[in-house]
């Protein structure tokens, strides 16, 4: 999925692997995660509560949801419909998918704060209309262990013998491709920049800096 570029942190240009449908607009970070799963000082293990609400009932029988099903165990690829993400800004959202091996995303469309979240995490989420996305997830449907490929820089996407195109946001774009996306390692790979920057500070003081 990344490579080694220019930029300070690894370029996602494309992600390949297996499909896994997850249908229904308006799907909310709240089921995404739900909420009392937030309260863990880490995001490790988050991942295993992923869609925890649709995926279990009361007494933790499972239900029947994409999520349970064996056949698309270690897909990395999600199909997703309209305003997938919408509700609150938790950042656990995307955090919990990647956990669970999410490495792309493919919808109709995603909620602005989501998006930019999945970003932060070098997670791109890719659109396209309603009759494409709705085929790409009963294309996986019939194919599970049929491979997906997400390429984020030629915004396409090919399953079995179709390449479709896609779209990706510009600055989403620039950021997975040049390697730009990860504010941790723009901050490392400008150290002396920013050590300037907190020199000039009056609030920071001398010997406190690093």
């Amino acid at each position: 999925m990344s490579d080694a570029g220019d930029g300070p942190a690894e370029t996602v240009k494309h992600v390949s692997g297996t499909g896994i449908p997850v249908r229904g607009n308006d799907i909310d970070t709240d089921q995404i995660i739900p909420a009392r799963f937030m309260k863990v000082v880490t995001f490790d293990g988050l991942g295993q509560f992923s869609f925890f609400d649709l995926r279990f009932d009361d007494e933790d029988n499972p239900k029947d949801h994409p999520f349970n099903e064996d056949r698309f165990e270690g897909a990395n690829v999600m199909v997703v419909n309209s305003n997938f993400g919408c509700g609150s800004s938790r950042e656990h959202a995307p955090q919990a998918l990647m956990r669970w091996g999410i490495d792309a995303l493919i919808g109709e469309s995603f909620a602005e704060i989501f998006a930019g979240n999945c970003l932060a995490l070098g997670v791109p989420t890719v659109t396209a209309d309603t009759e494409t996305v709705e085929a790409i997830q009963d294309w996986v449907d019939e194919n599970p262990d049929g491979d997906i490929d997400v390429d984020v820089e030629a915004e396409t996407v090919t399953y079995g013998d179709t390449t479709v195109d896609v779209t990706v946001d510009d600055a989403q774009r620039k950021a997975l491709v040049e390697g730009v996306w990860d504010t941790t390692a723009l901050m490392k790979a400008n150290a002396n920049e920013v050590e300037k920057t907190a020199e000039s500070l009056p609030y920071v003081e001398d010997g406190k800096r690093v």
